[in-house]
């Protein structure tokens, strides 16, 4: 399973009605994430679950259920984390 799919899983969880993973690695090339074998990517989620949380307490909860892939698969990860009704404001 890729990254970007083994993180679509792992955030399953938060019952996400929607889930956009990109790959963003090989703007990164040589740079010391990429030679360590991390990738950069970029996440937007739209879920419920944020509701009454601010940024940080978002990403908190992204990275504890990421847990280990944070510490190898993951160098960089650029979090765009909304309520539902956050999305549709911003569209």
């Amino acid at each position: 399973m890729s990254v970007p799919d083994r993180i679509r899983a792992k955030l399953a969880a938060f019952e996400p009605s929607l889930i956009e993973v990109e790959d963003d690695s090989h703007l990164h090339a040589g740079h010391a994430g990429a030679r360590s074998g991390g990738g950069h990517y970029n996440l937007h989620i739209v879920s419920d679950a944020f509701i009454g949380k601010n940024t940080v307490a978002r990403h908190r909860m992204i990275y504890t259920a990421l847990g280990e892939m944070m510490k190898g698969e993951i160098h960089a990860l650029a979090i765009r984390a909304q309520t539902a009704e956050e999305a549709k404001q911003s569209n």
